[in-house]
């Protein structure tokens, strides 16, 4: 009976738009997205040089950047809180503990899976696609154009791969962030916290609504994936 209760309740915020709970899937959404519209544009350019130059300890590099796929986000945490903390060498801008923080530690959390996934994309296109972008006159910029167009659908499974990752991250965001109702509660520091006081009904909603984003961006990933595939 109570777990049809808490369901109940949970459709019931809902349904009825509650303002808290909507409160904190607007910031989920605007921190995470602001994130990787910051990020996207440094990383995949990092990709695409990765993938067409070479370099002494480029291997090196490539090495540590898929390492840090597996890298802890509390960890990512605990170092940014302790450069913008007060003691830290960035404490004097004030930014621990609001939605700057977070986008800061979700930039870092992104990066490494957008350059990686570029570096990828890049790397599986016909070497002939820049090749003849720069015998028909175009410039360094101009032929990377071409070959980011050319595997458009592999970066865009970056993006959404990124954006998977860092919407339902809690540990950094709850490090930098503070988990401040209003500020920088998101859907999964609020999961977490629900939990913790025994209150399951906003926590089952916000899980409703960051599996449907889950299953959305699973699904244009797929998509992106496919048809990258379809124009090979």
């Amino acid at each position: 009976m109570e777990l049809v209760e808490t369901s109940r309740e949970a459709l019931r915020l809902l349904v009825t738009g509650d303002a808290g709970l909507w409160q904190i899937v607007w910031v989920s959404l605007k921190v995470s997205l602001a994130a990787l519209l910051v990020i996207s544009p440094l990383a995949v350019c990092a990709g695409y040089l990765l993938a067409t130059q070479h370099f002494p300890g480029r291997r090196i590099v490539v090495s540590t950047i898929q390492a840090l796929f597996a890298f802890p986000t509390v960890v990512v945490g605990l170092l940014l809180y302790m450069v913008l903390s007060r003691q830290g060498p960035l404490g004097g801008f004030h930014l621990l503990f609001s939605q700057t923080a977070m986008a800061i530690g979700q930039m870092m959390i992104a990066a490494p899976i957008l350059v990686a996934f570029t570096l990828s994309a890049v790397q599986g296109a016909d070497v002939r696609v820049r090749e003849t972008a720069m015998v028909l006159g175009a410039g360094r910029l101009g032929a990377a154009l071409t070959v980011l167009r050319e595997v458009r659908f592999g970066v865009m499974a970056a993006l959404f791969n990124g954006f998977g990752r860092v919407i339902s991250e809690v540990g950094c965001a709850l490090m930098v962030g503070g988990n401040i109702a209003g500020l920088t509660r998101n859907m999964p520091t609020a999961i977490a916290l629900e939990t913790t006081k025994g209150e399951f009904a906003q926590g089952v909603a916000l899980g409703i609504v960051l599996m449907v984003i889950a299953l959305g961006v699973n699904f244009a990933m797929s998509w992106a994936q496919g048809a990258g595939g379809q124009h090979k």
